[in-house]
């Protein structure tokens, strides 16, 4: 459960990545975020439920 305040966003909301970093480890390239979500370098995420999501770049556009 989250201690700040104001709250962090939970791991299923959609802001979810504005959640504080709790342990960073940039050499291997990933930071835990409050809600309990892994997030990586490359923008991928790893909830905590398990569930993987792919790295969405906001430079990552469908080709037209």
């Amino acid at each position: 459960m989250c201690h700040h305040h104001p709250c962090c966003p939970g791991a299923a909301a959609p802001d979810r990545d504005a959640a504080l970093v709790v342990a960073a480890h940039p050499e291997q390239g990933w930071s835990l975020l409050c809600n309990g979500i892994v997030s990586f370098d490359d923008t991928g995420e790893l909830l905590p439920d398990g569930q993987a999501i792919a790295p969405h770049r906001p430079t990552d556009h469908a080709a037209a």
